[in-house]
């Protein structure tokens, strides 16, 4: 169900920082029209941290809504307080999700044991399938090969979101959980290769911006067609980087607005890139064909 390329959908909002209802819909829309695998609402790159609770389950009803069915919707639920992290998951299950991503906890840096606790609490809690998200540069804990072995033995833990960074790691995880269990890319520009060494696809930034492409991408790698793949991953490579040039999602946010898909809007503590970076996110829409040459004031 979670193979392929999944979104990790932007929120928008109004220009008064509410939700903006409306670009939501239309955002979903587009992905699903370009042929998506599946839709991950309210991850980081939504700004879930900053999103009340009911905003989040707002998001993710409308997601639900324009899916009808007819693609997957693994809904965000993470964090560092388990009881919470589980009150959210039984309610976006309860509206009907095919799955929970869940990051790990940050700030209070658990054990590998405690990190082991936490995901079989939430698992013990619901019936639906569970991916654990993994991005250490972020929050501070890592979730060991060991670990990832020892939670994929749990019904309900189908997979990983990898965003160590680390390949060598990568690929211990890959030999050390069962062929059955998911190992997706959590960041865009090694989906490629990680995906040669059986990984089964990425929870993508990049296709919020360009979602025909990065399917394409996936699936050339999963048909083994890596030829193809490297034709569209050395044509994106700039966009996949630009999008880190400052914390996500604040230059993806900041793409789609020249593209006129969205006001371009933050949640503090997120806000505006710089202007020397603005101008660096429209020079690589243009040379991707984003865009047509014209001032990234329109993004101010």
């Amino acid at each position: 169900m979670f193979t392929g390329c999944g979104t990790a959908l932007v929120t928008p909002f109004t220009p008064d920082r509410s939700l903006d209802e409306n670009t939501l819909r239309s955002l979903v829309r587009r992905q699903i029209d370009n042929g998506v695998n599946f839709l991950v609402p309210c991850g980081t790159t939504g700004e879930s941290p900053t999103l009340e609770r009911a905003e989040h389950l707002r998001v993710v009803e409308i997601t639900l809504e324009e899916a009808k069915g007819t693609v997957p919707v693994l809904a965000g639920a993470g964090g560092y307080n388990t009881g919470e992290v589980i009150e959210l998951a039984r309610e976006l299950q309860s509206m009907g999700v095919d799955g929970i991503l869940s990051v790990t906890p940050y700030y209070n840096k658990p054990t590998q044991e405690g990190l082991y606790q936490h995901y079989h609490a939430i698992a013990s809690s619901l019936s639906i399938p569970i991916i654990i998200y993994n991005v250490p540069g972020r929050t501070g804990v890592n979730v060991e090969p060991a670990t990832l072995a020892r939670l994929a033995q749990i019904d309900n833990i189908i997979g990983v979101k990898e965003a160590s960074g680390n390949i060598a790691q990568m690929a211990r995880v890959i030999h050390e959980v069962p062929e059955r269990f998911l190992v997706l890319s959590g960041d865009d520009a090694v989906t490629l290769p990680l995906m040669a060494l059986g990984g089964r696809g990425v929870i993508s930034v990049v296709s919020n911006q360009i979602p025909a492409e990065m399917t394409r991408l996936t699936a050339h790698c999963a048909a083994g067609d890596f030829a193809s793949a490297r034709v569209l991953q050395r044509k994106y490579l700039p966009l996949m980087e630009v999008n880190f040039l400052e914390s996500n999602p604040i230059p993806v946010k900041a793409a789609l607005a020249l593209m006129g898909l969205l006001e371009p809007v933050w949640r503090l503590p997120l806000c505006p890139p710089s202007p020397a970076n603005l101008a660096k996110i429209e020079a690589v829409l243009i040379d991707t064909g984003l865009l047509s040459g014209r001032s990234a004031h329109a993004a101010d």
